[in-house]
């Protein structure tokens, strides 16, 4: 409803008015957050094929503090990027929709359904600006990748349809858990190996992730921070619940192929970034990076595992949003500000943003007391809990790695001068307030943890 909202205030809005488009997705997201909150240990209230159970609500709020910070991030961009207010602002809540869908469903056709809904809108907000060729580009690709991805999907579905006679996860489980297909027959492979594929692409996992660095540095700024966040937690959300509730009973098929697929996410994500001077190619990488890390909570498969993963998604879209955040908000339609340089002497002109900044990129270099380094400290103790040392040893070698790419930006901040006097915008109190949210939770999340841990491992429980 608030989308569609969004797309009338469009219409009805005279040329040149002021409008704050931004509030009817507000509305919608703070509404859905708080019913998230009162659905908490609600016994799981089920539609059918939608289940809001404690997993699916955690998703959703972190999907909400996503759309939230967008929101009021892209209020001071989004026309000074060229974009149309109306469609910008309707295509987000539509993609945040279908993430939640994708979160809270218990049917592999409505997680299909509800991927190609994100999708769509991600790919158009892609190329949103129609003057900018390279965001024309970067969708197009975007596109034609995404939907070879989902083709692999459809027919991990039809494979998982021949095994149990139906899409419903609980019914694939039972039939993989109660038969020996896994042992005789390779169908059962075949649907694990093709839904991986498809989950492997949204999340942004090495083979699949080659849309990754382009569609992000074509893309607008603010976009590139909302696709980086909401769909990697959208997909995960969806990975979690069909690989580590219906298709565990395989779980020493797939386990090996995860196992090489995270650690080569792990160690390109970090040692191609290191060559980026583009700050939304290199977070991009970065993204690439953190994708492994997650993969690795999902390989190690106990129970500190599964609800790091779900810390580890809140940690890393509070800092890679609120990073992203700044430089959205530091750029003109002439000058982005996506470049490495353009950072020179940011300590000088704006003290505040290089202080926000650096928190975030600390964020997600894993340094101490921020909430990346206990997000990085549980995923890498579940994986030497569950005798994965090799890939706990591979991950702390590659955030090590990793650090060098977030540094050069502090750098490069505090110790270069500052070329000339840059057009850098002023940024508003709504703006200023959503930075400070974030820097405030990624310093809770690193020093309080405990709480959030708890919500995150009773959220886990509900989908065995």
């Amino acid at each position: 409803m608030n989308s569609i909202a969004a797309m009338l205030a469009e219409a009805i809005r005279r040329p040149g008015e002021r409008m704050y488009i931004a509030g009817f997705g507000l509305i919608g997201l703070v509404g859905a957050a708080t019913a998230s909150c009162f659905l908490w240990d609600s016994d799981a209230v089920s539609f059918g094929v939608v289940r809001a159970d404690n997993f699916a609500l955690f998703i959703n709020i972190i999907l909400c503090i996503i759309g939230i910070l967008t929101m009021v991030f892209s209020h001071d961009v989004v026309e000074r990027d060229g974009m149309p207010a109306g469609e910008y602002f309707a295509l987000t809540l539509f993609a945040i929709s279908g993430m939640m869908l994708m979160a809270a469903a218990t049917d592999l056709l409505v997680i299909f359904l509800a991927l190609e809904v994100l999708s769509l809108a991600v790919y158009v907000l892609t190329g949103l600006r129609r003057s900018n060729a390279a965001g024309a580009e970067a969708a197009f690709k975007y596109f034609l990748l995404g939907s070879f991805s989902s083709a692999f999907f459809l027919y991990g579905i039809a494979f998982a349809f021949t095994i149990a006679g139906s899409t419903r996860l609980d019914v694939i489980g039972t039939a993989i858990a109660s038969s020996q297909n896994s042992a005789n027959s390779p169908l059962p492979l075949f649907a694990v190996g093709l839904l991986a594929v498809g989950f492997s692409f949204k999340v942004s996992a090495v083979p699949f992730h080659m849309w990754t660095p382009d569609a992000y540095e074509g893309a607008p700024t603010i976009v590139t921070a909302f696709m980086s966040t909401g769909v990697k937690a959208a997909a995960f959300g969806a990975f979690v619940r069909v690989f580590l509730s219906t298709l565990e009973p395989m779980q020493g098929q797939w386990v090996p192929a995860l196992s090489v697929i995270a650690a080569a996410t792990m160690i390109l994500g970090s040692v191609v970034g290191v060559m980026q001077n583009n700050i939304k190619r290199m977070l991009a990488y970065s993204s690439i990076a953190h994708a492994g890390y997650l993969l690795l909570g999902i390989v190690a498969a106990n129970s500190a595992g599964k609800a790091a993963v779900l810390f580890y998604l809140l940690t890393y879209a509070v800092a890679n949003l609120g990073a992203l955040g700044i430089v959205a908000l530091l750029g003109t339609a002439e000058h982005p500000h996506d470049q490495l340089r353009d950072f020179a002497g940011l300590w000088q002109s704006r003290p505040a943003l290089a202080g926000l900044m650096t928190v975030f990129l600390l964020s997600l270099g894993g340094f101490p007391p921020t909430a990346g380094f206990i997000g990085k400290w549980y995923i890498f103790s579940a994986a030497v809990q569950d005798g994965h040392y090799w890939l706990a040893v591979i991950g702390v070698l590659s955030s090590v790695v990793s650090v060098f790419f977030y540094l050069r930006i502090v750098v490069m901040m505090y110790m270069t001068e500052e070329p000339g006097a840059p057009a850098r915008p002023v940024l508003s109190m709504p703006a200023m307030a959503a930075l400070g949210f974030a820097v405030i939770a990624t310093f809770y999340l690193g020093v309080l943890p405990s709480r959030v841990l708890d919500y995150a491992l009773q959220s886990i429980q509900t989908i065995f």
